[in-house]
């Protein structure tokens, strides 16, 4: 059966007190709504209604798609009423209900829901509560069928004594979905037009009211202040852990780990505390990170160690490469199997071949980097001369010494060597010694100025 998906993301969320519209609060280093659009696309619906209101222009800025469909919601009149902005573009024979600050929700579970809705039957998400206050409550009859949701503010005594709560997400026919939506009032305590009041509307209609549930009770858990986003945040982290270790990831420490976008994981992964994995990472198998590290969006293969509190993005480090401590490898760094990067060592557009090492103190920048290259401490390519960027390429077994400045576009052949010190602007042969530096005088007799006294 065909499917639309209509997202409910107008609200302002006063309790967050900021000026970024609720949705757009991040979990995991993605937005809220970012998180249900994601599940949304994986269910493969025709069509994915996003429902905006307040800060309209910036929600739609930011997460603009071409298989998304934005709605205005110009004024925010209840859930029934938002559903009712859509309704003109909803074609499919299902319709699918969702929520732009509910962002755990398990793919799984709503393909759970989706299965229950036919032409007789709607479904819809309840969840079992210790404390359901705020919560729309399920009530049923004498056989345990539901017969309507009654919302927390009018609700009765008894009523509100019900544990089961209604988690707004619903799975509705599409053919019946404008007639109920054309019955309902705001005869209520908001003056607002509930989408729950739908379910009483079926249920005189002679409709099934099915329901399912989810495993996890965070799935359906909102964040109308920051205080449940902190709590949402932790949860995902605590759900992404659980998967890598599934997979056969170590974490020292579970609850000081964060993924922040996507990790593809190998075999015997170690990761130590503190670490952070943003954007697509792939891990290989029998990597190690050290404690305090961010990776982002960068490739480690098999075996390749990252030290103690380095920084990667968009960078790659081959089979049994090691950097760090306090190494940082920006977008375009490649480092070549057993490639060695040491501690303050910072790499942007450079590759080093297999076996090369940076120990410490170096920048190198538009770089090409032979095998077995050594690079000396306080080393740096000057690739830049305030308006254009320029290349540095040392050939294989090339030897730098130390605080060496390679002044590019410059070429150093295969075995060539720079003295300590050296101020390098013209290409070097293979095998050649170049030294760049001023003739040493040493000035006997010299003496120490002294400070003067006032």
């Amino acid at each position: 059966m065909s499917l639309d998906i209509v997202i409910l993301a107008a609200g302002q969320g006063t309790r967050m007190r900021s000026a970024l519209p609720k949705v757009l609060h991040p979990v995991a280093g993605k937005a809220m709504l970012g998180h249900v659009i994601d599940s949304a696309r994986k269910l493969e619906p025709k069509g994915i209604h996003v429902v905006i209101g307040h800060g309209a222009e910036t929600v739609r800025e930011r997460l603009a798609a071409d298989d998304l469909n934005f709605v205005l919601q110009a004024e925010q009149l209840g859930t029934g009423h938002a559903v009712a902005q859509a309704l003109p573009q909803l074609t499919a024979e299902r319709v699918l209900i969702l929520y732009g600050d509910v962002p755990l929700i398990e793919v799984e579970t709503l393909q759970r829901l989706l299965e229950k809705v036919k032409d007789d039957q709607l479904a819809l998400l309840t969840v079992e509560l210790d404390d359901p206050t705020g919560y729309g409550r399920i009530v049923r009859d004498s056989a345990g069928v539901v017969r309507a949701i009654v919302e927390h503010k009018d609700a009765t005594p008894e009523q509100r004594a019900i544990r089961e709560g209604n988690t707004g997400i619903l799975a509705v026919p599409g053919k019946r979905l404008a007639d109920w939506l054309g019955r309902l009032s705001n005869n209520n305590a908001q003056g607002e037009y509930y989408l729950t009041d739908v379910i009483a509307m079926a249920v005189a209609d002679g409709l099934v009211v099915a329901t399912e549930h989810p495993h996890d009770a965070m799935e359906v858990q909102g964040a109308n202040d920051r205080i449940q986003l902190a709590d949402l945040e932790r949860h995902y982290q605590k759900r992404a852990a659980r998967r890598l270790m599934a997979q056969g990831v170590t974490l020292l420490d579970p609850a000081r780990f964060d993924l922040r976008g996507e990790a593809s994981v190998g075999r015997d992964v170690l990761i130590d505390v503190n670490v952070i994995l943003e954007g697509k990472v792939v891990i290989e198998d029998g990597v190690q990170i050290g404690p305090n590290c961010v990776i982002k969006d960068s490739t480690l293969r098999r075996g390749a160690v990252v030290k103690a509190n380095s920084h990667l993005e968009g960078a790659e480090l081959g089979e049994g490469a090691d950097c760090g401590p306090f190494a940082r490898l920006r977008p375009g760094a490649v480092l070549g199997a057993k490639a060695h990067v040491g501690n303050f060592v910072e790499l942007k557009n450079a590759v080093m071949g297999e076996g090369a090492k940076a120990g410490h103190l170096s920048y190198l920048g538009d770089a090409e980097i032979g095998a077995r290259t050594n690079i000396g401490a306080g080393t740096i390519t000057c690739n830049y001369d305030g308006a254009n960027k320029f290349r540095t390429v040392m050939g294989e077994d090339v030897f730098i010494g130390s605080n060496s400045s390679l002044v590019a576009p410059v070429n150093l052949g295969d075995g060539a060597t720079t003295g300590a010190g050296s101020t390098i602007t013209q290409d070097v042969p293979a095998a050649a010694l170049a030294v760049g530096r001023g003739k040493q005088r040493n000035i006997e007799g010299w003496k120490r100025p002294v400070k003067i006294k006032k």
